[in-house]
């Protein structure tokens, strides 16, 4: 492997989920030739490469289907608002998470609905009202911890700053 090859690794072993232009930004180098070698990672093996629309996400092999839905959730500024006013307040409306997030209603149903389907968190009816609940905590707390581990403290303002460095 060349010194080029080990860099990209890198990159992408410290940024699950980094997207191409990222990796561009980070690597200094130009799109055909970072195209060329990440073609060449991912056929090796060395790299992961999880294809979606409009969007491609660079893991290292070692990153399970699950937690890849976990990082790119955390990679977005509203799913992991959301993701963190429900670790902090388990079980909250949908009133609460507009309000927690700080967004429009339609943002936050946008997103809320794809964290749903993807899996990370439930709706559950209490009280003749739904309320959502963190259903991938474990997951999140082993990439906080296989990512950070020197970081165990998972206060809210601590594990946002663990949250945002991904």
């Amino acid at each position: 492997m060349t010194d080029r090859d080990l860099h990209l690794q890198q990159i992408i072993e410290e940024n699950p989920g980094i997207q191409f232009r990222e990796i561009m930004r980070s690597s200094g180098l130009k799109n055909g030739v970072l195209s060329h070698y990440l073609v060449k990672l991912e056929k090796t093996g060395i790299i992961k490469v999880i294809r979606g629309p409009r969007q491609s996400r660079f893991y290292s092999p070692s990153i399970t289907e699950t937690e890849s839905i976990v990082i790119k959730a955390l990679r977005k500024q509203t799913p992991r608002d959301l993701l963190l006013a429900l670790i902090e307040n388990d079980g909250l409306d949908f009133s609460q998470l507009v309000k927690a997030v700080k967004k429009s209603p339609s943002t936050v149903s946008l997103y809320l609905s794809q964290i749903v389907d993807d899996g990370l968190v439930e709706i559950k009816l209490v009280q003749l009202k739904k309320r959502y609940y963190i259903k991938a905590r474990e997951s999140i707390d082993k990439l906080v911890e296989d990512y950070r581990p020197s970081s165990l403290d998972k206060s809210t303002s601590g594990f946002e700053d663990i949250i945002n460095s991904f």
